[in-house]
């Protein structure tokens, strides 16, 4: 039976209404979504808080996810018509990525500000997405200094602040925000896995067996080497017995809970190589005729 993950703190809510407050204040919003999962990663009720406001989709962790999925993924919300760029929030070049982005998505107001003798003008860009999706890595290398504080655990960042870059863009920072419900349960175990979803909130026996059913089609020989694992472990063994194997091979006796954790951190710190999990022909999150498509 698949884990159910539901998941909605009080700052959420919070969030939200700050961000329908002061979306008035901004040009363009900035959705962050994880390249490893962007369907999953991104919250479906953004839609309606930010309504027909200009929006720019931002790939983030290009580093850490499968780099021809990620053009795959491009493509797709190119094909939906919308503006996106994939990147590495690290890679120097990102503050001219996302400001060249912005003002293309932007051409057409500018222009006519430009008419009325108003140039110059710089972006005010909201900075929206879930937790965990590196809205405080690409923040620090968009201001060029270390003005938010960063971590690789969700709800890092839980305030509102207003940020100056030097290549002439104001960006209004804002706490990481899921939502009430997974329709699909799909997501949020994709979430889980990905650490969007605090540890202590899931199962991770559960989820790192949802890692090892994806790693046994996607990329087995990864689990194989990491841990140690005899060449035809995945012939012979079942996903909960490599996970037993596993734990074996880390010397943690029989505590698989301790290797699930481990499988988690190797996963989501690149150390079983770059993966995406989700395709856009998977449907993650989509719900068709009442069928939640598990």
């Amino acid at each position: 039976m698949a884990t159910i993950i539901q998941w909605y703190p009080g700052h959420m809510a919070k969030a939200f209404r700050l961000m329908r407050e002061n979306l008035k204040y901004v040009d363009i919003v900035l959705e962050l979504v994880d390249a490893r999962i962007p369907m999953a990663s991104r919250n479906p009720e953004l839609d309606d808080v930010l309504g027909d406001k200009p929006r720019l989709l931002v790939l983030t962790k290009t580093d850490l996810a499968d780099p021809d999925r990620t053009k795959a993924w491009v493509r797709y919300f190119r094909s939906k018509g919308m503006a996106v760029v994939a990147l590495d929030s690290r890679d120097r070049k990102t503050p001219q990525i996302i400001t060249k982005a912005a003002r293309e998505v932007l051409a057409d107001k500018w222009a006519a500000l430009a008419e009325k003798g108003v140039k110059d003008k710089a972006i005010r860009a909201l900075v929206a997405g879930i937790p965990n999706v590196g809205k405080s890595t690409l923040l620090n290398h968009l201001v060029m200094k270390n003005v938010a504080i960063t971590g690789d655990r969700p709800g890092v960042t839980k305030k509102l602040q207003w940020l100056k870059t030097p290549t002439n863009l104001e960006l209004l920072d804002t706490p990481g925000v899921l939502w009430p419900k997974f329709e699909d349960q799909r997501v949020g175990q994709h979430l889980a896995m990905t650490g969007a979803i605090k540890d202590q909130l899931i199962n991770l026996d559960d989820i790192a067996l949802v890692t090892l059913k994806f790693m046994r089609d996607y990329n087995p020989q990864s689990i194989i080497e990491r841990y140690h694992l005899p060449s035809n472990a995945w012939e012979t063994m079942t996903d909960v017995e490599v996970l037993l194997a596993i734990t074996a091979k880390l010397g943690f006796k029989e505590d698989y809970d301790r290797a699930s954790e481990r499988l988690l951190i190797d996963l989501r710190r690149g150390k079983l190589g770059t993966y995406t999990v989700e395709m856009p022909s998977d449907n993650i999150g989509l719900v068709v005729d009442g069928d939640d498509n598990n």
